[in-house]
């Protein structure tokens, strides 16, 4: 009974662990496949999670803070558009300048405005936070060990934006594969000069899928500071854009196979939690260190060995100059 519990405990953690995963392979997922790499998403998440937890531990709105997290990302996609869809710049140099300066900005922003060492003050309350959704009859049905504990611990109790998260993934799918918008987001990420002789604007189908990834990459920032946590701090999102660019590889640009590879790093990372201190058989206390670096450690084998051959969309980081 003891090793099914912890099993149903584990999966719902993995599944709270791989909403930002998600949310920011998705983004990735539409900006690269409009043929912009998107190497900005830790920067992205990192502003947004700043803004959400700032605005929300100032007005006491969850909501608000929400609402700023997705406007500083839509703001510095625009940014990351500007450079590399109207100036043609180097994709990969432009995000990760725009990883790098929000990396120092947050916390310096954080110590001047809240003088916390470069934190926000810390959410308390519904008010402040997107608490878990308990629905109903589910403390009860925690007594029934199967299924009741898991419509208790797996399906009820995660906050608002796992439950999005977990919908925009079907949403995604028919999006790009079902809408004249997603056959033309496609279309520009292998051949623009085929989409701009129809008469499509190129620029203006690159913008609207950098604001999509702005929009997700705000939303998963906010997760990050006002759901899984209780406020900012220094470099909190932890990798966690360039693990998300790792999943869409691994699922090939595609978004079904993306939330598969997004479940399965979250699933090494929570179990890593859950092994720290543990001791087994014939091995002892492993070290933390260790722990810590099995997800990443498992992103590079898969991508290194098990991946198979990932083409990425013919135009990816290739900038568009109309010909005259």
């Amino acid at each position: 009974m003891e090793t099914y519990t912890l099993i149903v405990l584990l999966l719902a953690a993995t599944l709270r662990v791989a909403t930002p995963l998600l949310l920011a392979a998705l983004a990735a997922l539409f900006s690269e496949r409009s043929g912009v790499i998107d190497l900005g998403l830790e920067g992205k998440m990192l502003g947004a999670a700043f803004a959400s937890a700032a605005v929300s531990a100032v007005t006491g709105s969850a909501w608000l803070g929400l609402g700023a997290g997705i406007g500083v990302a839509v703001a510095l996609s625009l940014l990351l558009g500007f450079a590399c869809i109207t100036h043609r710049g180097n994709q990969v140099v432009a995000g990760m300048a725009v990883t790098i300066m929000v990396g120092g900005l947050g916390p310096t922003l954080g110590l001047a405005w809240f003088n916390l060492g470069g934190q926000t003050p810390q959410l308390d309350g519904p008010g402040q936070r997107f608490l878990g959704m308990v629905w109903p009859w589910a403390q009860t049905a925690r007594e029934t060990p199967f299924p009741g504990l898991l419509y208790a611990e797996l399906l009820s109790g995660h906050s608002l934006i796992v439950y999005l998260a977990a919908a925009l993934v079907p949403a995604a799918a028919w999006m790009l594969y079902r809408t004249r918008f997603g056959l033309r987001l496609r279309a520009v990420g292998e051949n623009p000069a085929a989409v701009d002789t129809a008469g499509i604007s190129v620029i203006g189908l690159r913008y609207r899928a950098v604001m999509i990834s702005g929009v997700l990459c705000g939303v998963a920032g906010a997760y990050l500071s006002t759901a899984a946590s209780a406020g900012f701090v220094r470099d909190m999102t932890a990798g966690k854009g360039y693990l998300a660019l790792a999943a869409l590889i691994f699922g090939k640009w595609r978004p079904w196979p993306t939330c598969g590879a997004c479940l399965l790093f979250a699933f090494t990372d929570a179990l890593a939690a859950r092994l720290q201190g543990v001791a087994l058989p014939l091995v002892g206390v492993i070290p933390v260190q260790f722990i810590l670096a099995l997800p990443y450690a498992l992103t590079v084998l898969l991508l290194a060995g098990f991946v198979g051959k990932a083409v990425a969309p013919r135009a990816s980081g290739v900038p568009y100059s109309k010909e005259k």
